[in-house]
């Protein structure tokens, strides 16, 4: 596939207590760190193809899993746009499956030569956006291009008029609480295995919308 953009998201499973207003969002998300249930999610957002899920806890190997669904997809040597929020194993992630080792040039005409360095692909664009919160309220929103230029990222987002933004797959996260208990906030269901949890995203994925 040739797609010009990909956004990556990750969706904690059950966040009830912050709706009681037992703990704030932040606790909530330090608390389910480990948890077993995180969806994460790529997605196309001018097709709006679902480009890769996977469920696990929010570490850098599901990172990893997530982006190296992607390549798989995408054609040979091609490198969309990647837009995701502030979580930093996304970055080392999009690092490890997008660069090469560099040899540095010597400082000196003389003497040892450097380590080699493992840095990313010249095609390789990379944004954030970042969201600061405050009593579980967006304060402030800022957006960061990791790699590539802002001139090379306006020109993949020119097509549509837009900014550097994670709203399509938020959108998409909103449609699989609505219509996945199992990660739904107003819901008393929770599910008992990961493998429960894998059927019902299948389920979404295939039924009609």
């Amino acid at each position: 596939m040739h797609v010009r953009q990909l956004q990556l998201d990750e969706l904690s499973a059950v966040l009830r207590d912050v709706k009681h207003g037992e703990i704030s969002a932040a606790q909530a998300i330090k608390r389910l760190e480990r948890s077993r249930h995180w969806v994460w999610t790529a997605s196309d957002p001018e097709s709006k193809l679902l480009v890769g899920t996977a469920i696990g806890p929010r570490t850098l190997a599901l990172a990893q899993r997530v982006v190296r669904q992607g390549a798989h997809v995408l054609a040979p040597d091609w490198v969309p746009l990647f837009v995701t929020d502030g979580f930093r194993e996304s970055l080392t992630a999009l690092l490890t499956h997008y660069g090469q080792w560099s040899q540095p040039e010597r400082r000196r005409a003389t003497g040892a030569r450097r380590k080699p360095r493992w840095v990313p692909l010249p095609q390789l664009c990379y944004a954030q956006v970042v969201k600061s919160y405050r009593r579980r309220r967006i304060v402030g929103v800022q957006h960061h291009v990791v790699f590539g230029t802002m001139e090379r990222v306006k020109q993949v987002l020119s097509t549509g008029g837009r900014q550097i933004n994670t709203a399509f797959v938020e959108r998409l996260h909103l449609d699989i609480r609505q219509r996945v208990a199992a990660v739904g906030r107003r819901v008393n269901t929770l599910c008992k295995s990961e493998d429960g949890l894998q059927y019902q995203l299948a389920l979404f994925h295939c039924a009609p919308q």
